[in-house]
């Protein structure tokens, strides 16, 4: 295990309307707001979006396993933000429900916030994190 010892940066409440990109969003507000590192939680709901519900099996590299979100649905997420060169690259996580049927997953690629979405990004000051691509998975996982 590694890990560094912060402190909580800026908070910053966002109010994401019908029809944004919920992913691009979070990356400009990091842009804008010069964080560099930051834990992210979501409610509302989204729709066309994709998630990933795992790898096909527990091997490297590994196959994702792809899920659609085509109407809207109930979310609920939590993510982090660290750079990957000079990019904020987000990573988040979230369960997605729509009447009985709940799935979990990587949001990724474009999801639209469906009707609204909020959004509360906590900056994490002092660490030195960043995302690096890891050659043997082929994801760009953490590095401290």
């Amino acid at each position: 295990m590694k890990y560094q010892v912060g402190r909580t940066g800026k908070v910053v409440v966002a109010r994401f309307e019908d029809k944004e990109d919920v992913l691009s969003n979070l990356t400009d507000i990091a842009k804008k707001e010069d964080i560099k590192a930051a834990v992210v939680y979501l409610v509302g709901a989204v729709r066309n979006g994709k998630i990933v519900a795992g790898p096909e099996k527990d091997a490297m590299p590994p196959v994702p396993i792809w899920r659609e979100l085509g109407e809207s649905h109930e979310m609920l997420g939590v993510g982090t933000i660290f750079y990957q060169g000079d990019e904020p690259k987000v990573h988040l996580h979230g369960a997605f429900g729509k009447r009985d049927n709940v799935k979990v997953g990587c949001l990724r690629e474009k999801a639209e916030t469906f009707l609204l979405l909020e959004a509360v990004i906590v900056e994490i000051e002092g660490v030195n994190a960043v995302r690096e691509l890891d050659h043997v998975s082929g994801l760009a996982l953490l590095r401290l």
